[in-house]
């Protein structure tokens, strides 16, 4: 979701060149603040069962550690 949020942060806000460090956080805050107020939603083109199916052997690693631990 991170990736999602700065990618969309990156192609909103950040086209231009931004003078000092306390601006870009002000005008990112503002930018969050539009963002979140328009309740953004994502629309993800996988189901959990299709992630889960293409990410078992990651689940597995997972679950190998939490029974070693």
């Amino acid at each position: 979701m991170a990736e999602i949020e700065f990618s969309a942060l990156s192609r909103q806000c950040l086209d231009r060149r931004i003078g000092s460090a306390q601006q870009l956080e002000e005008e990112a805050l503002i930018w969050q603040a539009h963002r979140n107020a328009a309740a953004t939603k994502v629309n993800w083109s996988f189901t959990t069962e299709k992630a889960r199916d293409t990410l078992k052997n990651r689940y597995a690693d997972l679950t190998k550690e939490k029974t070693q631990n």
